[in-house]
């Protein structure tokens, strides 16, 4: 999951091809529908991006009771309205009628905890869930924040790779040379630096045990004198997510693929190239497909994010998106950390009846 943060926004305004009462209001490369006439292209409005989940009162002052997601409907989901994708909400609230809403988008002004906005937290299965222990040399993962919504974390032309987006559960394993210990984690709680005790009931225990991931993770630390290697990998299959890939993950052997592989060498902590990866793990531990390599451009992109999953070979159901890494790995000033980031598909985001759980 990407980071919460609600900003404002210069937006630029199109016409609805479908409605003439609404409006496409832009930001980034995200688009949200609007009244026609509430805004103009040069203006600026707060925007609340997917995944936010908003006090009742400002669902209420927005005109929105009863027309956003979970059990409160109060959680901002991606919908089409009259045939358009509008992922998010574009407003200007109240509380911020005396609030320089220019200066506070020049400036990146995060007005979430000052309007009572978090992040939603997806719930935990039984399967996924388990006693946890302290684990500070746990390798931890980053969130990936969506190309939309942040359109210069790469440069047009600059080399890049793009990877099939699964939608399992994130599987975190840590394996610390000498001492031949092993950590694996969620996402939620690796971001917490907690380990799950070993548990062959456990999702993430019994893709690590089927898959071989430790033993695997062991070898890379030999070849490349790693004090630390962190391999994330996604589990998915029946039983994980409603998007399955063909695999069954209340079978022995769960469906998972590596998507990452940091190390730790001398005490520095760096994240591998693809072609580090692949060089290292092919024929090892399954991979995620790998969809483009060339040069950035946001057409492209948003043209492999939809589509059918390839996983399976067979193309069993639509696609989650993809994941875009430069083709060396490298620091990105937007991101604030490394340049990766990730574009959702339309059709993935708007299905009936999905699962997504942490």
């Amino acid at each position: 999951m990407s980071t919460l943060r609600v900003t404002a926004e210069v937006l630029t305004v199109q016409e609805h091809p479908n409605a003439d009462a609404l409006e496409l209001a832009q930001v980034g490369l995200y688009r949200a529908v609007v009244a026609k006439g509430a805004y103009r292209t040069g203006e600026v409005a707060l925007y609340i991006p997917e995944q936010a989940v908003l006090p009742l009162a400002l669902v209420e002052e927005l005109g929105l009771t009863g027309r956003l997601a979970g059990s409160r409907s109060d959680r901002v989901k991606a919908v089409r309205l009259r045939g358009e994708l509008s992922q998010g909400i574009v407003c200007r609230p109240k509380a911020l009628a005396d609030v320089d809403l220019v200066g506070a988008a020049a400036a990146g002004t995060d007005f979430a905890e000052p309007l009572g906005i978090v992040k939603w937290v997806p719930p935990i299965p039984p399967t996924m869930n388990g006693e946890v222990e302290a684990a500070a040399d746990l390798l931890p993962w980053v969130d990936i924040e969506n190309i939309q919504r942040y359109p210069g974390i790469f440069e047009p032309g600059e080399p890049v790779v793009l990877t099939e987006k699964l939608h399992g559960s994130a599987c975190l394993l840590t394996y610390v040379a000498g001492e031949e210990r092993v950590y694996v984690s969620s996402k939620g709680f690796g971001a917490k630096s907690l380990a799950l005790a070993e548990d062959p009931r456990n999702l993430y225990w019994r893709a690590v045990r089927g898959h071989g991931v430790a033993e695997a993770a062991a070898r890379v630390a030999e070849r490349l004198g790693a004090r630390r290697v962190g391999v994330f990998g996604e589990v998915y299959g029946a039983g994980v997510q409603d998007l399955t890939y063909g695999a069954d993950g209340r079978r022995e052997t769960l469906g998972y693929a590596v998507f990452d592989v940091s190390v730790d060498v001398g005490g520095v902590v760096r994240w591998l190239d693809t072609a580090e990866v692949t060089g290292l793990l092919e024929g090892e531990l399954p991979l995620v497909p790998r969809l483009f390599e060339g040069a950035y451009d946001s057409e492209v992109v948003l043209g492999l994010a939809t589509g059918r999953e390839t996983v399976s070979g067979r193309g069993l159901h639509l696609r989650e998106g993809v994941v875009i890494r430069p083709a060396v790995e490298r620091y990105s000033a937007v991101t604030g950390g490394r340049a990766i980031a990730k574009a959702v598909s339309g059709a993935y985001l708007t299905r009936k009846g999905g699962t997504e759980y942490e």
